[in-house]
């Protein structure tokens, strides 16, 4: 495998890397690495979600969205869950399952979101970062299950976080 490095970012490195594929083939491809990232569906006591709205430049404006954040190198993804809960929305919980981890575009990254559950949730401090721009939502689950048919929610590890709650929620 040949390996050219393209760019390096504070977030993802570019590299084209030629391969050859199982079937023989041999191809230039564009690959993003990314360190990783955790996220957490935020639950409160009456089952109801945490929820943010974030300006999202790549986009084009506000979405909807569970918190999370990146990984830091050699991080734990519950350390990094729990440390994304606190700063975004100001929450700390007593217990995170997790849910799942996802390949969020497996055609050109390697990035892999751990999702998980918070529940047993408590005030905290939220210390958004200068690039944040996030308002706080508390909605009813079915509430953000209905957003997601409607199209409102469109984020990826949102809509599998919120889906893998409401699913254990109604089958218990």
């Amino acid at each position: 495998m040949k390996v050219k490095h393209i760019y390096k970012g504070p977030i993802v490195d570019l590299y084209v890397e030629t391969v050859t594929l199982p079937n023989g083939a041999t191809v230039d491809l564009d690959v993003i690495h990314h360190p990783g990232a955790a996220a957490v569906v935020p639950v409160k006591e009456d089952g109801s979600v945490i929820l943010i709205r974030q300006f999202r430049h790549a986009v084009g404006g506000y979405i909807y969205e569970i918190p999370a954040g990146k990984l830091d190198h050699g991080e734990d993804p519950k350390v990094c869950a729990a440390r994304e809960l606190e700063e975004e929305i100001g929450y700390r919980a007593a217990s995170l399952e997790k849910l799942a981890s996802i390949l969020t575009t497996p055609g050109f990254t390697d990035e892999v979101i751990h999702i998980y559950e918070g529940t047993g949730l408590t005030k905290g401090t939220q210390q958004l970062d200068h690039d944040e721009v996030i308002e706080i939502l508390e909605v009813p689950i079915e509430k953000a299950i209905a957003q997601i048919k409607d199209g409102t929610i469109k984020d990826v590890k949102t809509i599998i976080g919120l889906q893998m709650v409401y699913l254990q929620r109604t089958l218990r």
